[in-house]
């Protein structure tokens, strides 16, 4: 087939997905390999525009690194540490409270539970704190913690702990008003000795797909995504995409898709692999808008960008992620969030109007089902009559 043809193809597919229809996995794998980036930035924006508008989310919030132990090793990962001479396994309830409060201070309306993947498992030191307060595991421990905090803040935990079964979900849905699992990639091509998931355990891609299925059946809104050049083939880049699709429309759950680019750090197994282009980001972000449609809300943290990240807003995003005024981002600690007036002034410069949200979006905060009873009252008391944040 002439060059001319494989670009003419590219176009009227292009031009298809803008006007609605669903993208095919052959459609999303010739986007993403060779379509013209000006045409298929349109494509995304209008796609975008129709639901979403001119309005670009983030989230204030308050990072919780509950704990830095975790049994995964990642080639990729700085936030996981081992036990050493004067380690602290977790922080305290008192550590946890003192955060989330001086995050109340600030503004923040969201508390963000980070932490490693079932230490206990791993680590007798982690097994050993639980147990002295009276818990037998990790997420056994952040449910009460986040209880703690909902109730004696006002701040609303989203938790992030690695993989869940149906009754960990079941039970951290009662103190959280939403719950996030990075799929990354459904290639279990990286779980091979050298690879990036090699030695994680949780990492394999039935198993994150499995929790993302159980908060379907929970109704629990659930943020998930991928991250981008950790050597996953585009083929895989876009199965993975089609992955959490299938689960959304399965479930009608997923309430944000974070598109994370890898970024090498130093001490790492990949410290010297190359980082995707902004381009290869931007092209990424562009297919997912068409592949989930207007009523995603797609994400792309502006701190893994540096001073380009207002060139993301032309791939279709309509979501920054969060932002914290108070603490850093403990999963990519050399790369810093920008000041809050910084990112309205350039969100602005590019046509569109910055708005704080909560760690629920508008549309599933309304959504009879998604939200706890005992969480309900303070999301009530935290968010305007639309959905976002009470200013």
């Amino acid at each position: 087939m002439s060059a001319v043809s494989v670009l003419s193809r590219l176009q009227s597919a292009i031009e298809r997905e803008s006007k609605g229809h669903s993208t095919s996995r052959a459609e999303g794998l010739a986007l993403l390999a060779a379509a013209d980036l000006d045409s298929l930035f349109r494509a995304a924006a209008s796609v975008r525009d129709r639901s979403k508008g001119r309005t670009v989310s983030y989230s204030k919030k308050v990072f919780i690194p509950l704990t830095h132990l975790c049994r995964d090793y990642c080639g990729y990962c700085t936030f996981w540490s081992d036990p050493s001479p004067g380690f602290q396994p977790y922080m305290t309830p008192e550590d946890v409270l003192a955060s989330a409060e001086a995050g109340r201070r600030a503004g923040c309306k969201e508390a963000l539970f980070s932490l490693g993947d079932q230490p206990e498992r791993a680590f007798p030191e982690a097994s050993e704190f639980l147990r002295k307060l009276g818990f037998e595991s990790t997420l056994e421990y952040l449910a009460a913690m986040s209880e703690l905090v909902l109730k004696q803040t006002g701040l609303l935990p989203h938790s992030n702990p690695g993989v869940m079964s149906f009754q960990d979900l079941r039970c951290l849905r009662n103190s959280n008003v939403s719950l996030g699992l990075m799929l990354e990639s459904v290639s279990p091509r990286l779980l091979r000795t050298g690879g990036p998931h090699w030695k994680a355990p949780d990492k394999v891609p039935s198993l994150r797909l499995q929790t993302i299925e159980d908060a379907g059946r929970l109704h629990i809104a659930f943020t998930t995504g991928i991250l981008i050049g950790i050597g996953e083939t585009l083929e895989e880049r876009l199965d993975s995409l089609l992955a959490i699709h299938a689960l959304h429309e399965k479930y009608g759950h997923i309430q944000e898709v974070i598109i994370q680019p890898f970024r090498a750090k130093p001490d790492t197994r990949m410290a010297h692999a190359a980082e995707p282009s902004i381009e290869n980001l931007q092209r990424t972000l562009a297919v997912a808008r068409l592949i989930f449609d207007e009523g995603m809300n797609i994400q792309s943290p502006p701190n893994l960008a540096s001073d380009d990240y207002s060139r993301l807003l032309e791939a279709g995003i309509n979501d920054w992620g969060g932002i914290s005024p108070l603490t850093r981002d403990f999963i990519n600690p050399e790369a810093a969030w920008p000041q809050i007036a910084t990112l309205a002034t350039k969100t602005a410069a590019a046509g569109f109007v910055l708005r704080e949200r909560l760690a629920v979006y508008p549309e599933f905060s309304a959504r009879p089902g998604f939200v706890a009873a005992n969480v309900r009252p303070y999301l009530d008391n935290a968010a305007a009559e639309d959905g976002f944040a009470r200013q």
